[in-house]
Order: C-alpha cells, then structure tokens, then sequence
C-alpha cells in the first residue's frame, strides 16, 4: 500500500474502535512476534524516548504511528520497568493534540525533576501550506501518571541558523547545571548539535550557548538524536550523522549510529568535548539506529536503541506492524573503548542450560534463545543461524580468528567487524539478533526474517558451546 500525505497525518479520533481492531488482527498473524522484545501492538515503532528513572521506576517512550508501518502522525507510548528486563504499558500516550505538535509528537527525552518526570520533545508543527516549524515543548508526568504539557514551546527554532531540521532534544544534568542537546542542519546545510542551559535551572527558560565543538571533520547534512552520557568518569557522545562521509568512517546502513569519547565536557569561552576521540560506530550490524542513553541516579550508563532504520522496509509491514526496541545496554569503558551489555536482571529470563559440542549438524530450538561461545581455545567457524534441514540459513556469522574479524550474512548482505574474538553470546528472538563480542567490546544487531522451518543452529567445524532458551 502506498500512503498518501493525507492519509499519514489522519487525526487519530478519524479512526474507529472497528479500524483498531481489524489493526490488531492483521498484526497477530505475523510469524515474528518477538518474547522479549518491545514491539508496538499495531503500525510504527521508531525512536526510543524519555527513557529515565523517577518515582522508583524506569521510564521509557517509544515513538508510535499506530496505524500502519510508516512515518506517520506520531505519538508517545509509555512504558514502566521494575528491572530494565520486563516493560509494561501504563496506558499514558503524549499525543499530537496541539497546534504546535499538529504533525506529530516528535523525539526528545526525560529528566527526574522536584516531584516529577519532565519531558521535552519535539513538536512537528505544520501550515496550512505545509510548512514545517519544529518547537522543543515541554510536558511534566506527576508520581499518578497524570501528564500536562505546557502551553507554550520551550526552545523556538532560529532560522538564522538552523534550517526546519532541529530536533530530538536530549535534557541532562552536569555538575549541577540542567543542559540541552538537540539535533540540527545548520543554514548552510551542515550536521551540528546544538547546546541550551536551563537559566537558574529553569526549565521553562533556556539560553542559547551555540553549538557543541567533538570533531574537526564535517558531520554530513543532519544530526539527530543527539545524547551526552557519563561513563567512567569520561564523557561520550552517542548520535546519528546523516550523510557523513564514508572516507570518515566506514557504514554501509543508510545512516550510521556513531559515539565518541570525550575527557570532559565544557562550556564558556568554548562548549566543547575535550580531547575527544575518533568517531566509532556504535553497532556494526544492519539496523540500529537512534539509540537513546542517560544516566541513571547512581551513575550508571544505559542505552536502548531502534532496531530499524530510517526509510526502510521490513516483511512484518504486510502485517501493518513494523519496528522493535533493542534490549537494554549497560554501558562501560575499556581500554579507551565503549562496551555496551545486556543488563543482569537478563540472564534471569534463561532456561534448560545445555552445554553441546555443535557441529554440521541440526540442534533443534526454538527461534529465542541465548548461545554462548569461548572462542579462546577453538578454531574459526562459520555459525549458521534459524537454519533449515537442507541447510538455508537465514543468517550466518562467520568467525575469522586468524584475521581477527566477524561477517554477518543476511541474504546477500554482509557486515565486517574487526575484533579479536574470545567471547561471543548471541540473542535470537524471532526476527531479531543481538550480539556481543567480548562482553559488549562490539556489538552487532538487527533484523532477520526466517521461514518457519528455519529453527536450528549447524557450525561448519566442531565448537562447544552453551545454550540456554530465554522465556518471554
């Protein structure tokens, strides 16, 4: 189905209780509903958001067109966590019900604040002759899960320097100071990060302090998503530059999700990450895209990402659902490097252990699981995944010690990592794969669409490994 204009940006009311029934339907009959991970219940999944910590509880939004499996009007769908494992929706939605959000309830982000969670995104605001104008609006959730917005925007877009791109507001706090990133095309067309402080911490006041200095190179014509997280004692920069240029790093998705560490963060006379490193990409697989991290109240790093990507299509959108959120990472530093994990509370979802030496053979499983391999004592393999009798593999990870790299296979599509490989633990849900390369130093994710014979697991030289089933 092709969608018009029109048809994206219906009012959510113009729907019926029957049209969101039928939607429900459709979408129970696609083969690759995810156990673990989050997925809408209907239509579009995009960017995480908000995620946070207030009232003794996780927060997470993820970005929603419920409607059907493309970019949309959008909202935000609220969910709630005890444990960063298991999310449950509360039934709260952010919806596009002002004439500054009319064309949808864009990205942004959450901060714990006095006795509530505060919101700040992005409001898609359109004329009557279609002409975009983005707001940074503001909204604040009280301890009963009552949300208000503010009626007025927060941030209002210049366009001396910035072009209609200007989004994806990401609100922190440093050294005591409350801190804003958002997302920008300058007016001659460059990516840039824009930086606003909270005057006297107030949220509703915010002084432009210009754009924020982390590399000499040019960072393509657009930068969403910004995120400035502290880890380590090092501060690291998590962002999505579109149209940079590949002899700057290498990424063959359609848009790249890249990090950068930085010695500090400063501002004044310059609003600069000090000393920052190379740019490195956060995920060397086929779809991970506006990953979302902050900081929890003890310190502690976590992100979460789509796993999708921009102006791309899947297989469930015949099921008029598209779109997944990654499991939650724990982030550290080693060795100047970001290592990204599954949180702890993950391994309590594993089940029936079984240690097998596996080999050009079929081990029968279901399609959600966890595997486990010590590559320090064995050879180089090839790892086809959700694999057939005849030995159609709908996803092979080839593992090259010798070279010190890892090539994923999906169809004719390949992904190259270079890593030395001691460590590998692959997550399989149904259409969906992360994997971790010794403890997070690399991490490779996306998206897989296997038949529904495709559900064992062959390696072309004899490896142990351990395997344990993971429950929904």
């Amino acid at each position: 189905m092709k969608w018009s204009t029109k048809q994206r940006y219906r009012t959510y009311d113009s729907y019926s209780e029957n049209d969101l029934e039928s939607l429900r339907k459709l979408a129970l009959k696609s083969p690759w509903k995810s156990n673990f991970h989050i997925e809408p219940e209907t239509g579009l999944l995009n960017d995480p958001n908000g995620f946070s910590y207030f009232n003794e509880k996780w927060h997470l939004f993820y970005q929603h067109f419920p409607f059907g499996p493309v970019h949309g009007l959008k909202s935000w769908v609220h969910l709630v966590s005890d444990d960063l494992v298991h999310f449950e929706k509360t039934g709260l939605v952010l919806y596009p019900d002002t004439k500054y959000d009319n064309a949808g309830a864009y990205s942004g982000s959450a901060l714990a604040f006095e006795n509530y969670l505060f919101l700040i995104y992005t409001g898609n605001h359109r004329g009557k002759d279609w002409v975009r104008t983005p707001y940074q609006l503001g909204a604040k959730v009280d301890k009963n899960n009552q949300l208000v917005k503010f009626t007025e925007p927060l941030i209002f877009p210049d366009f001396s320097q910035t072009t209609d791109h200007f989004r994806d507001p990401q609100i922190f706090s440093f050294q005591g100071q409350i801190y804003c990133l958002i997302g920008a095309q300058s007016s001659q067309k460059n990516g840039i990060i824009k930086l606003y402080k909270a005057i006297e911490n107030n949220l509703t006041d915010w002084k432009d302090l210009g754009n924020l200095d982390f590399s000499k190179e040019k960072m393509g014509y657009m930068i969403e998503c910004p995120n400035l997280i502290f880890v380590n004692g090092r501060s690291v920069l998590v962002f999505c530059p579109q149209g940079l240029d590949k002899s700057i790093v290498k990424y063959d998705n359609i848009y790249p999700n890249m990090y950068v560490i930085a010695d500090d963060f400063t501002t004044g006379s310059k609003n600069q990450l000090k000393n920052a490193g190379q740019l490195i990409n956060l995920d060397e697989g086929f779809d991970c895209y506006a990953t979302q991290s902050f900081n929890a109240p003890d310190g502690s790093a976590y992100a979460i990402s789509w796993l999708g990507l921009p102006e791309t299509s899947y297989p469930t959108d015949k099921y008029n659902v598209q779109g997944v959120l990654s499991m939650v990472k724990k982030l550290s530093i080693k060795d100047n490097k970001l290592y990204q994990y599954p949180v702890e509370k993950m391994k309590e979802l594993r089940q029936k252990e079984q240690d097998l030496l596996l080999a050009d053979n079929n081990i029968i499983t279901s399609n959600s699981y966890e595997l486990e391999v010590d590559f320090r004592q064995q050879n180089s393999t090839l790892l086809s995944l959700m694999t057939n009798e005849k030995g159609d593999s709908a996803l092979k990870v080839e593992i090259d010690k010798e070279n010190n790299t890892i090539t994923l296979i999906r169809n004719y599509e390949k992904r190259l990592a270079h890593v030395k490989i001691e460590k590998m633990n692959v997550f399989i849900d149904q259409s969906i794969f992360e994997i971790f390369i010794n403890d997070g130093e690399k991490v490779l994710s996306g998206r897989v669409f296997p038949n529904k014979n495709q559900y064992s697991i062959r390696s072309q030289n004899p490896i142990k490994i351990k395997l344990w089933e993971l429950k929904k």
